[in-house]
């Protein structure tokens, strides 16, 4: 399977492509370790790196993400939020982001986990399709995003802590790969602009409709931490998970919770 083509890409994206700086890498170690890199040497906002595959990429938690071209898609954006602008609810915001771009695609059953899971609804339950990961760095000028997405093309082979899935479960056919980047960059780019103008409670709502545990029983569960159970109510305008438990209606901040069903 060839590399993305830039060129390609760049017909693609039309009159968007002016906003993006795309480099295609045969293998790296992980995306989101590259565009740092670049980060430091002075890339601009919008800086693209898509890899066919990462040798040592990273999720939450310090999971490990490896890829392939024929069975995902990643690749991570360089973005620069204006000084002011608190970045609370951004992992969230680029996750709407995605279920628009994927279901816009024609995928079925996409759904959204906080804080930066998406989702796969079935017969069984959900299974992950899609993570995100931001990375955060600020100055007197803002807040750099290092924006990192990874999207299982095939369903995953393996043993994995929860449920994993594919988009060819959820779509007759997989697009081809450079519409389906162009048209995550193009939903990226829309939410992005919105995010930096009146941050995440912009978007609280379009999130709140692809939200899988809205106002279901859910536990969730720390490391070495007993379990939190209550009911679900969503999401605040700051990107707090708004839980519902015997003790009234807390918000939870912490990223490092697993969300599961009570």
């Amino acid at each position: 399977m060839p590399l993305i083509d830039p060129v390609l890409l760049k017909e693609r994206l039309a009159g968007q492509a002016g906003r993006f700086d795309v480099d295609a890498l045969d293998s790296c170690d992980s995306t989101s370790s590259e565009l740092l890199r670049r980060a430091a040497l002075g890339a601009p906002p919008g800086t693209v790196v898509v890899a066919d595959r990462q040798l040592a990429g990273r999720g939450r938690r310090g999971r490990s993400w490896s890829s392939s071209p024929a069975d995902s898609l990643t690749f991570s954006l360089l973005w620069r939020l204006p000084a002011g602008r608190v970045p609370g609810g951004l992992s969230l915001a680029v996750g709407v982001a995605l279920a628009q771009a994927l279901d816009a695609l024609g995928a079925n059953g996409v759904r959204l986990k906080w804080p930066n899971d998406v989702l796969l609804a079935g017969d069984t339950g959900f299974a992950k399709l899609a993570g995100v990961l931001v990375e955060l760095a600020s100055d007197r000028r803002g807040t750099q995003a290092c924006i990192g997405i990874g999207i299982n093309l095939a369903q995953p082979a393996g043993d994995f802590p929860q449920a994993v899935a594919g988009l060819s479960q959820a779509m007759a056919r997989v697009p081809e790969r450079h519409d389906m980047l162009a048209a995550l960059l193009r939903a990226l780019l829309d939410v992005l602009d919105r995010f930096a103008q009146a941050g995440f409670a912009a978007l609280k709502d379009d999130w709140l409709a692809w939200h899988a545990w809205q106002d279901r029983p859910v536990q969730l569960l720390g490391e070495g931490e007993v379990p939190l159970v209550g009911v679900c109510r969503g999401v605040d305008d700051d990107g707090a998970l708004l839980l519902e438990t015997a003790a009234g209606l807390s918000r939870i901040l912490a990223g490092d919770l697993s969300l599961r069903a009570a």
